[in-house]
């Protein structure tokens, strides 16, 4: 298989997993099998890459310089994209299973989903302060008072 290949197999594994967090948040089986199967996928995908394409290649982490010349070898490129996908996607399987357990309302969580899924630690920034938010005002103790 070509790097372009693979790229597309786990964008779409990825996109899969992501409409099922946005469209099936209640569901418990959704997060569990995003965990368990999606994600852990992904991981075997990426230490593959890592493992068939690291050896002999140019660059390393010690300066941008060097990020840059080893991303300049597309199995490499494609190795830290999968890498994106499998942590946003547990970040934002991790965001619903917390609001869920929270009580959050899902659409609160919608534009947190989306801007990890597109920005990854900016959406989960957002869902921090939502948590916080939602922590800090005690809704079930102003229903009580009624």
């Amino acid at each position: 298989m070509t790097p372009e290949q693979i790229f597309s197999i786990v964008n779409l594994l990825a996109l899969v997993g992501w409409v099922l967090l946005a469209v099936l948040p209640g569901k418990a089986w959704v997060s569990k099998a995003i965990a368990a199967g999606v994600i852990p996928v992904l991981a075997v995908v990426y230490t593959g890459l890592i493992a068939f394409h690291w050896r002999g290649s140019e660059g390393g982490f010690g300066s941008l310089a060097e990020v840059a010349q080893l991303f300049a070898n597309p199995w490499l490129l494609l190795a830290g994209w999968t890498h994106y996908l499998a942590f946003d996607l547990f970040v934002g399987s991790w965001e619903v299973r917390d609001a869920r357990s929270r009580g959050i309302s899902h659409w609160l969580v919608a534009p947190c989903l989306f801007l990890t899924f597109l920005f990854g630690p900016a959406g989960w920034l957002l869902y921090l302060t939502l948590r916080l938010a939602n922590a800090t005002t005690d809704w079930t103790a102003h229903d009580r008072r009624r």
